[in-house]
């Protein structure tokens, strides 16, 4: 090659590198200029509170679930001017040590890292003000929507919660998710980013949820549950009210409960539905059931005679000898004694009257071994085998509650044919679920009402119940002054899964009442789980937290007793002027309360509330309880 061939290729080189350098810097302005663009700026999404996860809330719109506002706190330690002083001033915030901070920050190998997720909104406050202010180079905010429980363990475990995404995970959270999620909307078409830009449609948020509970019900029965686990050291409580015209469950308390709002730390059986998921052999309680199937076949009649020796003895054609004892020698006994007495004797001689697919085909329909639908997630249908798989003392055993396990859900739901002349309503939990703009409304039905009784059988039992609370029945101490309870108690033996067999200090305690019990408007069911102060029989420690509740929602629901006086008067009401919220050293429950009563708030130097919107508060933060600082900022939402 000679000098000049070589010139000329030297040329071409430099003029080739020339064109791609330049043709590689105008892809890079352009993707820069792109990148910078609005359209393709990735900012933290942040759902807009009218198009959040619907709220979950009572009978009475109280709520119990809600979204907020919440952010995730991030650092890009590139901009970081003097980590030191920033873990000294940004720990506290975030609720860490300075020292651990600083530490994390130092030995991270990325440049990226998340400080604390779903950081509370006066908390983002307070960092938005800083970073205002030049303040926490390097930091940054992700606005997301989580969400909230105001009454914390209330209800609980029927409530459920939410994960790290705001998806349900457990309970109506769970059961409804997509009605409660907020509808997406579609990936922007045309862009490499557009999967990125995914949002909310705005102003289409998740539905409302309203529950059958009644959120002062609840209280009412947690707070006596809780007595009872503590004074009888009880593994666990169950205690639940029910309106047996409607199915509607008022109140249903499981103990121990958790908090949804720290789902952290309760164990597994703490998060469990207690009345929906467990299934237990209910004893005595049960006769209540067996009886009304027993008598409703023709078999046993109200004058038919049984003699209780003490115990139940039949000797079957291969020559087994079946034997079931009772707590005491009652004598000839009718059907009304037996409930009385609760005569197991009675139970398992009455059960040999009648054909075993009868009995069999009267407990189906009274809901045993299928699930009641009532709403919800895990629901078990319990335990009921077919006839071809019963022994020869399946049925007097079954008789006294023994040889099928139950939920209290089907209790409850059997109870309903006993209290409406031999109707069967099915429980709900679920009350309506109503779009987020209010047009669109659906009802919740567990299941039609059948009849599964003759309404004499019911009137029958009702009244063998209401006598169950006289001096000679089991269950006097659940007697109310001037109202007539139809209640049967029940003590059951537990299984000791290491033998096989019935433990002889493991225990389930019951008491079932239906009040009034000539017309009744509630059904009360309590279930206390291995009590080990001292008793374990249910007329003695289930009887009287029956009366203690029916007393107060006696008063709650308006129920007229007996000798109640008539009062008359002109027809004119005075109207006392409305309390407003008490604000001392925490943030009290707002939810509920009209923007009048928040006017007197509203005075007072030492507090900083901003107020949007009319009405009623639907949205309040920071949440109940929080402690009360100078500078926290109170913000209510009205509508």
């Amino acid at each position: 090659m000679n000098e000049t061939d070589r010139i000329a290729g030297k040329k071409r080189f430099v003029f080739f590198a020339i064109f791609f350098g330049l043709a590689s810097l105008g892809v890079l302005l352009r993707y820069g200029y792109l990148m910078l663009s609005p359209r393709y700026i990735t900012r933290p999404v942040l759902l807009e509170r009218s198009a959040g996860r619907g709220p979950i809330m009572d009978r009475n719109g109280r709520l119990l679930a809600m979204d907020t506002r919440l952010g995730n706190i991030t650092l890009w330690k590139p901009e970081i001017e003097n980590p030191e002083e920033l873990s000294q001033e940004l720990a506290p915030l975030l609720e860490q040590s300075p020292e651990i901070f600083l530490e994390r920050i130092t030995n991270s190998r990325s440049d990226f890292l998340y400080l604390k997720r779903q950081v509370n909104e006066p908390t983002v406050r307070l960092i938005e003000s800083y970073l205002a202010e030049g303040r926490f180079r390097g930091v940054g905010i992700e606005y997301i929507t989580g969400r909230i429980y105001p009454e914390r363990n209330l209800a609980s475990q029927i409530i459920g919660f939410v994960g790290n995404d705001n998806n349900g995970l457990a309970g109506i959270e769970y059961a409804l998710d997509r009605e409660l999620s907020p509808q997406r909307g579609t990936q922007e078409a045309g862009t490499v980013m557009g999967a990125f830009n995914r949002r909310v449609n705005p102003g289409i948020s998740g539905s409302n949820v309203f529950l059958t509970l009644d959120v002062n019900v609840q209280y009412i029965l947690e707070n006596i549950a809780n007595q009872i686990l503590t004074e009888n050291k009880a593994e666990a409580v169950m205690f639940m009210a029910m309106d047996p015209r409607t199915g509607d469950i008022l109140g249903s308390a499981s103990l121990p409960g958790y908090d949804p709002n720290n789902i952290r730390n309760p164990d597994e059986t703490n998060r469990m539905d207690r009345p929906a998921i467990w299934a237990y052999e209910p004893g005595s309680v049960f006769k209540v059931f067996s009886l009304s199937a027993l008598m409703d076949s023709g078999a046993v009649r109200d004058n038919t005679i049984f003699t209780c020796e003490g115990h139940y003895e039949r000797t079957t054609g291969r020559g087994e000898r079946i034997v079931i004892n009772c707590l005491g020698a009652h004598g000839r006994v009718s059907a009304r004694e037996i409930i009385i007495y609760s005569c197991n004797a009675g139970a398992a001689y009455a059960a040999d009257r009648v054909a075993s697919q009868v009995f069999h085909d009267t407990l189906r329909m009274m809901g045993f071994g299928s699930r009641t639908g009532a709403g919800n997630p895990g629901e078990t249908a319990g335990f009921l085998r077919t006839t071809d798989r019963w022994s020869e003392r399946s049925k007097p055993t079954i008789a006294m509650g023994q040889e099928i396990a139950v939920s209290a859900l089907q209790m409850l739901q059997a109870a309903t044919a006993v209290a409406n002349d031999g109707i069967l309503v099915p429980p709900r939990i679920i009350s309506r679920i109503v779009s987020s703009d209010g047009r669109a409304v659906n009802n919740y039905e567990a299941g039609q009402p059948r009849r599964i009784l003759n309404v004499d059988t019911a009137r029958a039992m009702r009244s063998y119940m209401a006598d169950v609370t006289s001096n000679i029945g089991t269950g006097w101490r659940a007697n109310v002054e001037d109202l007539s309870l139809a209640v049967k108690t029940g003590t059951a033996h537990i299984i000791d899964p290491r033998t096989g067999s019935y433990s002889s200090t493991d225990f389930i305690a019951s008491c079932i009442a239906l009040l009034p019990a000539e017309s009744p408007s509630l059904v009360l069911y309590l279930v206390i789980v291995k009590p080990q102060g001292g008793s374990y029989l249910g007329g003695r420690i289930a009887a009287p937290p029956i009366r203690e509740a029916a007393e107060a929602l006696i008063n709650y629901l308006g129920i007229p007793r007996g000798r109640n006086p008539q009062i008359s008067h002109s027809g004119a009401v005075s109207i006392p002027a409305l309390p407003y919220p008490m604000v001392n050293e925490t943030i009290p429950n707002f939810f509920g309360v009209a923007k009048r009563q928040l006017i007197p708030l509203l005075m007072r130097d030492d507090l900083h509330i901003e107020i949007y919107g009319e009405g009623w508060v639907v949205r309040q933060s920071p949440p109940p309880g929080t402690p009360l600082e100078k500078d926290t900022l109170i913000v209510l939402e009205l509508e």
